[in-house]
Order: structure tokens, then sequence, then C-alpha cells
């Protein structure tokens, strides 16, 4: 097993309930969106041909870590397009919000390639948490399946 694993499931009797991890909020929130598509598809079969750029905000961090995965959440329904390359380019505080700028890479979902497996309906804010020690920083969140 991983020591230092990127995410992990957490025990939800109804939705998709997970943990991800990072050494800085960055990267958390990288391993927060690349769980997220674990749960809908095999990633490692998504291929990194198309790039989109995504710029969100949020009051605090929670509301952040809520409008980053409903926006890929969209992405995926509008789309089509499912990703497994995710890079937070900054994530900072100005004028009293919280702003994500990032880049993900992904392709068109093809059902002949892509396994399908749990499909994602939302985010939500029930049980989500941001923890932030020295050396790490955890995100707790539950999907709406």
């Amino acid at each position: 097993m991983d020591k230092n694993p990127k995410f992990e499931f957490l025990e939800h009797t109804a939705d998709i309930y997970i943990a991800s991890y990072g050494k800085n909020m960055e990267e958390a929130f990288e391993n927060a969106a690349i769980a997220m598509f674990e749960v809908m598809t095999d990633t490692k079969t998504v291929k990194s041909t198309l790039e989109d750029s995504i710029l969100v905000k949020g009051k605090d961090d929670l509301e952040l870590l809520y409008n980053w995965l409903e926006i890929l959440i969209v992405n995926f329904e509008t789309k089509n397009r499912l990703y497994s390359k995710f890079k937070i380019l900054s994530l900072k505080k100005n004028l009293g919000f919280f702003i994500l700028n990032a880049k993900i890479w992904g392709e068109i979902f093809d059902p002949k390639k892509h396994v399908q497996k749990v499909g994602v309906k939302a985010i939500t804010y029930h049980r989500m948490e941001i923890i932030k020690d020295p050396n790490k920083v955890t995100l707790e969140f539950i999907l709406d399946i």
C-alpha cells in the first residue's frame, strides 16, 4: 500500500465519501479532482489530449472546494469530457475571495474506451472538511451519486 496515498474512499452508506491528501492545498485540490473522476471511470484510460483552463472562486476554502469539483462535473455533463490530469496554477485570496486558477487535461468520453463506474450527480457540503496540518492538507467531501 502507498505510504502517501493521494486519496482514499471512506465509509458511507449511500454516497461516496472521499478524503484527498496533499502536502499543500493545491496538491490536495488536484487529488480531490482525480479521486472524483476515479469514481466515474478508470482515470488511467483517460488521455491528456485536450486542455482546459478553470477559474473558480469562493468566499472561503470550503466554497472553493465545492465550486472546483462542481465545475468539473459541469464540464463532464456539458462538454462530455473526462479529466485525468490537474495542475493548480494559483490559489490565493484576493478582495475577500479565494481564487483558484488551474489547467486540466483529458479527453472526450468514449463509452467503448472508458469504463463507466458510478455517475456523480453533485458535490455536497455535508461532512465537507478541510484539515490543515503543518506538512499535510486533508480534504474530506461527499459526492452525491
